[in-house]
């Protein structure tokens, strides 16, 4: 099969290898496991890390990343649930940049057949996120407000989604004006430019602040991220897309009763892996609704994987980045 790997860790520019590998016969963490034949591969923040040396897994080399896969079951375990044919997302940790991949039963998930393979491969990563940071870390409740910073992305537009289909109330936090038409398509109430008195347009659209924020981005907004909350409100860390790793007095805790909580969906599924088939048949509803309907941005081919990466570490991104395999 053809795979890309990396080689060195040396930037998206330069770290990528394609290949010709074995297929895999079993899933990274072991035992019998749901082989795919991969259709289309998401691509996340964590890969450009990775072609860094900078996340926080460190794979020997060479590995080939990618942790989401969408595609078609070639083979399965008896008493998976699963059987050849079916139309499935995975989560496969690393792997997933290949023509075939497997997973653990667990990990993998049917997708309706209203869905393109390249909406099935922003299932996984993001939705379960957003469900992990809105719910069992943020214990947002139907009628809060929910602000989410880098609200066009991948992870953004999952929570827009997630958080409305919970009945929550929304507002984004965009770059750009084009990025204010995708938040708006995932079903942000509000959007306020963050190159303008954004934290301002909060507080007065909200009646005195949110209930909640979600961060995948950090940096110089984090400040008045905070600022935005009403008493007794949260603020969900969930990474630092923006580069910059925020600092806080602690004494602006003091000031209202507000919380500053950690929200590393990875950590706690590697801890308490029955998190994953849990937050699975939590959102299984919302799919079914309509509510979750991932949008995808922009597509490339598996030899291209280098300038997907690109496309995010230039914040190039709006939905989620996919590779298509066929």
């Amino acid at each position: 099969m053809q795979a890309q790997q990396i080689t060195e860790l040396t930037g998206p520019d330069t770290a990528l290898t394609l290949a010709d590998l074995d297929e895999p016969t079993a899933p990274l963490q072991g035992g019998e496991g749901v082989i795919i034949d991969v259709r289309a591969a998401g691509v996340s923040f964590p890969e450009l890390l990775q072609s860094r040396g900078e996340y926080q897994f460190k794979a020997p080399l060479p590995f080939v990343p990618g942790s989401e896969v969408a595609g078609v079951v070639r083979t399965a375990p008896e008493g998976s649930g699963f059987a050849p044919g079916d139309r499935v997302a995975a989560f496969t940790f690393l792997g997933g940049w290949a023509e075939v991949a497997a997973a653990q039963p667990a990990m993998t998930f049917p997708i309706p057949d209203s869905w393109s393979f390249a909406q099935g491969a922003a299932l996984i990563l993001n939705y379960h996120t957003a469900y992990f940071s809105l719910v069992t870390r943020g214990r947002v409740q139907s009628g809060d407000w929910v602000l989410v910073q880098g609200a066009a992305g991948g992870v953004g537009t999952a929570t827009l989604q997630v958080a409305k289909g919970l009945g929550a109330r929304t507002v984004a936090v965009v770059s750009s004006d084009a990025k204010a038409e995708v938040a708006r398509a995932a079903g942000a109430d509000v959007v306020v430019r963050s190159d303008g008195p954004w934290k301002d347009e909060v507080l007065d659209a909200t009646d005195g602040g949110v209930d909640v924020v979600i961060d995948p981005v950090g940096g110089d907004r984090f400040t008045d991220s905070l600022r935005s909350l009403r008493r007794a409100g949260r603020l969900v860390v969930v990474g630092f897309t923006g580069g910059e790793i925020p600092t806080v007095k602690v004494n602006r805790l003091l000031l209202r009763n507000t919380e500053v909580i950690g929200a590393a969906w990875g950590e706690w599924f590697f801890a308490e892996p029955s998190i994953g088939p849990r937050i699975g048949a939590a959102l299984q509803p919302l799919i079914d609704s309509g509510a979750i309907d991932p949008p995808v941005g922009a597509t490339f081919g598996l030899a291209d994987a280098a300038e997907a990466l690109r496309t995010l570490d230039e914040r190039r991104a709006t939905g989620k980045v996919v590779l298509e395999l066929g």
